[in-house]
């Protein structure tokens, strides 16, 4: 066994494809990157958890189990890697709760960043997400997720900073907060956009990008738009698929590595 972990912790996902080319993207150019340390995988979401096992037959730990297995395997560094979007509900009281009582169970037992909290992570995710070029009447809009934690303000913090780099046509929403579809409709009126390209800005292109935002639903974003006369084209793609922000979580790894040695 390893003496040296790194814990890839996500949110999760039922879409195996998606997970594949997300969180197993992430933690294979983690492996390939960290080679003195063992990659292991912990979700968060229980749901989907108990969904894989029943379904697949697909056995993956949470957080409270992937800490007792370290402890139980004799692991002395244990670096915790989460793969969330913000230091949200899930970051708090799934991950970082637990490994509170977990503390002196280590030599060394440290929690990374998730993906978007300093503004130099604002400006290498801007980077990642501006890189494909679109007319002047296409609008492009992201939906988020969303969440009741302080951090949601990230979305409307990475609107402004897009702004400010005369980023004028993309747009930013969330499925579950702030801002809402109709927010994002108000902005986009603003403008005289024939077309919009409609993109999940999540890790991993799952339920809500494949149904809140891309499904045949009168009440999906899609259809809402073309509704309001857009043509809309839906490109359900997890960020995660995107090389260069799979190297925001090395760039993380780095640090965190750098600090404790």
């Amino acid at each position: 066994m390893a003496d040296k972990v790194i814990l890839v912790v996500s949110f999760g996902t039922s879409y195996n494809n998606n997970r594949d080319l997300t969180i197993g993207a992430i933690e294979n150019d983690i492996k390939e990157y960290f080679k003195d340390f063992e990659i292991r995988r912990a979700f968060t979401s229980q749901m989907i958890i108990n969904k894989l096992k029943k379904r697949d037959n697909l056995v993956i730990d949470n957080v409270p189990e992937a800490l007792e297995r370290a402890v139980n395997d004799g692991v002395k560094t244990l670096i915790v890697q989460p793969t969330h979007m913000m230091d949200g509900t899930e970051y708090h009281y799934k991950i970082k709760d637990h490994l509170e009582d977990y503390c002196d169970k280590f030599d060394t037992l440290v929690l990374g960043e998730p993906l978007v909290k300093y503004d130099k992570d604002y400006e290498d995710l801007i980077d990642c997400i501006t890189a494909t070029e679109y007319d002047d009447d296409t609008a492009v809009v992201f939906m988020g997720h969303g969440t009741p934690a302080d951090s949601n303000k990230i979305y409307t913090t990475l609107q402004d900073k897009l702004i400010s780099k005369n980023y004028k046509n993309y747009y930013i929403g969330t499925v579950e907060a702030q801002p809402t579809f109709d927010d994002v409709l108000e902005m986009l009126k603003e403008g005289e956009y024939k077309k919009i390209v409609l993109k999940p800005l999540m890790v991993v292109a799952g339920d809500h990008a494949q149904n809140d935002m891309a499904g045949d639903e009168e009440d999906s974003w899609k259809s809402m738009f073309e509704s309001n006369g857009y043509e809309v084209e839906c490109v359900i793609e997890g960020l995660a698929q995107l090389k260069d922000v799979r190297s925001m979580y090395i760039k993380h790894l780095e640090e965190l590595i750098e600090n404790i040695n």
